[in-house]
């Protein structure tokens, strides 16, 4: 039957809705004290034998996804008012964990079912969580005995499109690019008429897609060109296109000749330059820590490494001078050492503050570039079954995507050599030498001149952005790091997710809108300067390639003239796609031709840098032992702030880094918290989209104050600590 529920702990009722209040909280029938009353919850449930309540669904047709109530009537109605659309049925339907709006349509008088005018119909009219998330159009509902819809006849999607058959292929690039998709976005089928991002394709993915289709066809696209056209059958004409007609096409990725004095790339070459400057420094140093739990084979361990060392040409490379400049010099062979420390006799209450202690070291001791090694291990056993690896690289060999890479292939080769088996990988067609070498022989004259042209007009009279520094005189006091931590949660992702997808954009898009409309409150400024990363991994060749790609990407934000949200993250998807477009331009090059003023202590044309992980690290599972990833927090700050967010099963997950030699701990908590506002307002209120920025700003102001407050309750406090970490706490 229907749920009830009462007790001591029952609202009053609804704020400002005594009619709905009234049909909601009802007289208790069991109780015999006067005026107690029960809620009606609308929900359906059942008692089990284990005396537990089973919740069945709903009596109404109001249901919540994504954090948000929905009556799903208002929808079916406002689809039959549409010419097209004679009947409907609007149903949740769970498609891999995830709850969506799924549309049954029966055509109307028009005879024909336009889906894209269909949805800018309810878009019109309804917020944009409330907008299906695909339709299924039928010949007619299937009806009760007694004239209702028979929800349990209504065909899944799955055996609707099977039985319809996704559309079949028209041309061999509609063929290739349907196996391109399914490949990229791990699907069994698709049809030339699916679209890459409803199928949930990001940016990373689609840079992925475009290096795939410069790699089968020899056509050079652009991310705008994806965006506009994501469909199969549409990416397939302008590949069409692309490929009759004329263009500046980049020369082979191939293996080149090996010399003594192969250059560097342009990112290891200022890299290089920056480690002449100060040879002490640890600031760009990769390190992380790795717990085993089980019976650890060392000798297997070290097999492993040293077979990534043999494959990947970079992780026996070093950079001596020749003739006044750097070179890379890769050695013919190279035999890593893993020093070992045995922390057995450390009493146990200490050991952990042992170990942080030896990681702390171990990232902060420099690397040579000259002589190298530029990869260190160091083994710390705890007992016979506790072990702890850490792990350090300089930037100049790696970069955040190689981590995943030495990863996963550690566990392969980890698994298979302690079986006595061949690892089985395949080989490697280029090594990043060679990427360094097409990199300097491409990026000449009227291509770099091009790259050039488009960042000169784009960082035009860009203004530096004016942070609240706390400590004003301490601008060249060094690099002294700190972080801040928080937890944006699983419900505010899928709802950013959601709203990004309904908008046309990616899930980063939205974030760096976000981001913008935080600091312009806390700036004052309307122009918004920020960095963020880039995989710049263009060619299917280096995909699987340990090395020093990454580029960085300068993004300049307007929000002038009081713009809704709506309108900023428009403006956010014009910039980015405008920058991936002309990510071939190294960040290196760049500061060399605008030349802005330099110092030691910051990095050039910006000091904020906003960076979304989406690829995520490669789980990294041993037979037998349990692995656990260490949370090793850098010392040092490379910008002034650096928004690390990355994306887990739990949600987002921010890791700000700041230089504590600028900031209070409370400025840095007091940004995060009003950017969690931000998102939180943006996220949970379609309609607030198209108010004004300084509407917007009140409303997020409003949101900061009321989320504070629940961080004060006893409850709160205890949540806090158990979730949200060091931040909230001292908020």
């Amino acid at each position: 039957g229907e749920l009830y529920i009462g007790g001591a702990g029952l609202a009053r009722g609804y704020l400002n809705q005594p009619g709905l209040t009234a049909e909601r909280f009802v007289p208790n029938p069991f109780s015999e004290v006067e005026g107690e009353r029960l809620y009606r919850t609308g929900d359906l449930a059942r008692w089990k034998a284990s005396n537990n309540l089973e919740f069945l669904g709903r009596t109404d047709s109001q249901v919540k996804i994504r954090g948000y109530r929905v009556e799903l009537s208002e929808i079916e109605s406002l689809l039959m008012k549409h010419p097209g659309v004679a009947h409907a049925a609007v149903v949740i339907w769970e498609n891999d964990d995830e709850k969506c709006l799924l549309a049954y349509v029966v055509s109307g008088q028009q005879g024909t079912f336009n889906q894209a005018e269909i949805q800018r119909h309810l878009r019109s009219h309804l917020p944009s969580y409330m907008v299906p998330d695909a339709f299924v159009q039928m010949d007619r509902l299937p009806l009760t005995t007694n004239g209702k819809i028979d929800q349990k006849a209504l065909p899944t999607p799955q055996e609707h499109f099977s039985r319809q058959k996704a559309a079949v292929p028209r041309s061999s690039e509609e063929e290739i690019l349907c196996g391109l998709y399914a490949e990229l976005l791990k699907r069994t089928n698709v049809g030339a008429d699916e679209d890459f991002f409803a199928l949930g394709g990001h940016s990373l993915l689609a840079t992925r897609l475009i290096s795939r289709l410069h790699n089968i066809f020899g056509v050079e696209l652009s991310l705008r060109v994806l965006f506009e056209t994501a469909t199969v059958a549409g990416l397939a004409a302008r590949v069409r296109e692309a490929r009759g007609a004329p263009t500046h096409r980049l020369p082979p990725l191939e293996r080149a000749e090996r010399r003594s004095d192969l250059p560097l790339s342009y990112a290891q070459q200022r890299l290089w330059f920056l480690h002449q400057l100060q040879p002490e420094s640890a600031a760009y140093n990769i390190h992380f820590g790795v717990r085993f739990t089980g019976w650890l084979d060392k000798k297997t361990l070290r097999q492993s490494f040293n077979a990534m060392v043999r494959r990947h040409e970079i992780l026996r490379t070093t950079f001596p001078v020749r003739d006044g400049r750097p070179v890379q010099n890769i050695a013919s062979e190279s035999q890593l050492d893993c020093e070992e420390l045995d922390l057995q006799r450390i009493v146990k209450s200490e050991i952990d503050l042992v170990v942080r202690k030896a990681a702390y070291e171990e990232a902060n001791r420099p690397f040579d570039l000259q002589h190298g090694p530029l990869l260190r291990l160091k083994l710390l056993k705890l007992d016979d079954r506790q072990h702890v690896l850490l792990l350090t690289l300089h930037h100049i060999i790696s970069d955040g995507w190689s981590t995943s890479i030495l990863i996963r292939e550690f566990a392969r080769l980890y698994e298979a050599y302690g079986k006595g088996e061949d690892p089985g990988l395949p080989e490697l067609p280029v090594q990043y030498a060679d990427f360094a070498i097409w990199q300097r022989q491409w990026l000449q004259e009227e291509v770099l001149e091009r790259q050039l042209a488009f960042w000169r007009k784009h960082l035009a009279g860009a203004p530096p952005l004016e942070l609240p520094i706390d400590f004003p005189d301490n601008t060249m006091a060094g690099g002294s790091g700190a972080r801040e931590n928080f937890h944006f949660g699983n419900e505010l992702t899928q709802q950013l997710r959601f709203l990004s997808r309904h908008e046309g954009a990616t899930l980063f898009m939205t974030l760096l809108a976000g981001f913008q409309l935080m600091l312009a409150r806390y700036t004052g400024q309307d122009e918004i300067v920020i960095g963020t990363d880039i995989a710049n991994r263009t060619r299917l060749e280096t995909e699987g390639l340990i090395g020093f790609f990454v580029n960085q990407l300068v993004l300049r934000g307007d929000l002038s003239g009081n713009p809704s949200f709506r309108e900023i993250l428009r403006r956010v998807r014009t910039v980015v796609l405008q920058a991936h477009e002309h990510q071939d331009l190294p960040f290196e090059r760049l500061v060399q031709e605008l030349a802005p003023e330099r110092n030691l202590e910051g990095t050039p044309l910006f000091r904020v840098k906003l960076v979304l992980q989406n690829m995520g690290l490669s789980d990294l599972a041993l037979p037998e032992i349990s692995v656990s990833e260490m949370d090793l927090q850098e010392m040092t700050a490379k910008f002034d702030i650096l928004v690390n967010i990355v994306e887990a099963e739990d949600g987002l997950h921010a890791f700000v880094h700041y230089r504590s030699s600028l900031f209070k701990p409370s400025t840095v908590q007091s940004l995060l918290h009003f950017y969690h506002a931000t998102l939180v307002v943006i996220a949970q209120n379609g309609q607030i989209l198209d108010v004004t920025k300084q509407e917007l700003l009140g409303a997020i102001a409003r949101k900061a104050r009321e989320l504070r407050d629940q961080f004060f309750t006893p409850l709160g406090l205890l949540a806090s600590r158990q979730r949200q970490g060091r931040l909230i706490v001292k908020a």
